[in-house]
């Protein structure tokens, strides 16, 4: 299996969000892949912890508060999507699911479930480390203070990151807060799929655009009265999806 590596920037660029290291937790069973990976990220100014399985994950996390997972679904005692379940519970952590050619359908119910993107295996280093550079931008970089936005019974802070609906605090992902702020700044404006996905992939077009619908899925679940029947997050036929007065 190749995995391709060619150093295209400057190690140092990791180090400058947010002015430290950043700290990743590779969550695989197979140790070769671990491996390889701890190198790469190394060399690109990362720190880099690993865990074999969904349980160790858990208690590692808990404890080293890592900035980004890199997850694999499939491993012995608790899988991916046990772990998901529970880290979900009580840490927003950006996570990226690595999952093999042919199980792009485990990585949307990963979406499901609270991950923020996936590759697939085997995958480009470089647009990993692309990807894993974007998420964590959009984690971490604070937006302008006391930026407050509001649209029907929803209010989004965009310096602490939290949205209320008529008083109570959902809970969201930073892909799907992400989402919902862009939507917020500009309602009732058609975003398609790629210019969503553009927001929160930091421009990889290249990426499915059917991640967006997921993260649309479960924006829905949370703030729509009546997710089936939604009336706030339109579905514009053929073009995308924007916010409108319910």
């Amino acid at each position: 299996m190749l995995w391709w590596w060619q150093r295209s920037q400057p190690a140092s660029q990791a180090l400058k969000l947010e002015g430290r290291m950043k700290t990743i937790l590779i969550v695989d069973d197979k140790i070769s892949l671990t491996r390889m990976l701890q190198d790469f990220l190394a060399a690109e100014g990362f720190r880099t912890i690993v865990a074999d399985n969904g349980r160790n994950a858990l208690y590692t996390a808990r404890h080293s508060k890592p900035d980004l997972i890199l997850l694999d679904l499939m491993m012995p005692e608790m899988d991916g999507y046990e772990f998901m379940h529970a880290y979900r519970q009580e840490s927003h952590t950006p996570v990226m699911i690595l999952t093999s050619r042919g199980g792009k359908e485990n990585a949307v119910i990963g979406l499901e479930a609270g991950a923020d993107d996936y590759v697939v295996k085997p995958f480009d280093l470089n647009e990993l480390l692309a990807r894993i550079r974007a998420i964590l931008r959009r984690s971490e970089l604070a937006p302008a203070p006391k930026t407050v936005l509001r649209f029907a019974d929803l209010e989004l802070d965009a310096e602490s990151r939290l949205v209320h609906k008529n008083g109570e605090v959902l809970k969201f992902t930073p892909s799907e807060f992400a989402i919902l702020e862009r939507l917020m700044t500009y309602p009732n404006k058609v975003f398609s799929r790629l210019d969503l996905l553009e927001c929160i992939e930091g421009g990889l077009s290249e990426s499915l655009e059917r991640t967006v619908d997921v993260h649309i899925r479960k924006i829905r679940m949370k703030i729509e009265d009546n997710p089936a029947q939604p009336r706030c997050l339109e579905t514009v036929f053929g073009m995308g999806y924007r916010l409108v007065e319910p």
